[in-house]
């Protein structure tokens, strides 16, 4: 019988270097920045960026803070950010687990978009090359080539990301 676990792509060790080599990219580009913003998109986003806060304050000594955006899956211009503070001015990073067509972090922009950001770059573990949406990840762990019928899962315990599958 066919299972997930046999097409490992990045085990949870695996996982964690490349988000710590993530951490050093995002601490080099944002070097003179007072303070981040990481936005972790609803689902495994979240876990994803909550893991890349960690990364991040041990190498990067400014205040970090964690929102959270929520995309309605069946209604993608519903989306909502659970804080109401302004990002005027803000260095904010939109982190989900995959970055498929771009369909996902282009609705995560949406409610960013009505503020003035000093900047908005964009972050995912695991890449693919199926861009549909002109939305380019600024930081990826992992750029994968697969077919349209393929898909990439995060696993994750809790916190912790436990591996990443290609079904």
């Amino acid at each position: 019988m066919h299972t997930v676990e046999t097409n490992l792509i990045l085990s949870a060790d695996v996982a964690k270097r490349k988000l710590r080599r993530m951490a050093f990219e995002v601490a080099e580009r944002n070097a003179g920045c007072d303070a981040l913003i990481i936005a972790g998109v609803s689902g495994n986003g979240v876990v994803v960026a909550k893991n890349m806060m960690d990364e991040l304050r041990q190498i990067l000594p400014i205040p970090m803070e964690l929102i959270i955006i929520t995309i309605n899956k069946h209604q993608p211009l519903e989306v909502s950010i659970d804080t109401t503070m302004n990002f005027d001015d803000k260095t904010i990073i939109v982190v989900d687990d995959v970055a498929d067509s771009g369909r996902t972090l282009l609705y995560a922009l949406k409610p960013l978009l009505s503020f003035r950001p000093r900047s908005i770059q964009t972050l995912a573990l695991v890449e693919r090359s199926h861009k549909l949406f002109p939305v380019q990840t600024d930081y990826r762990g992992l750029s994968i080539a697969t077919t349209l019928q393929e898909h990439i899962l995060v696993k994750v315990n809790g916190e912790e990301i436990s591996g990443v599958y290609l079904q």
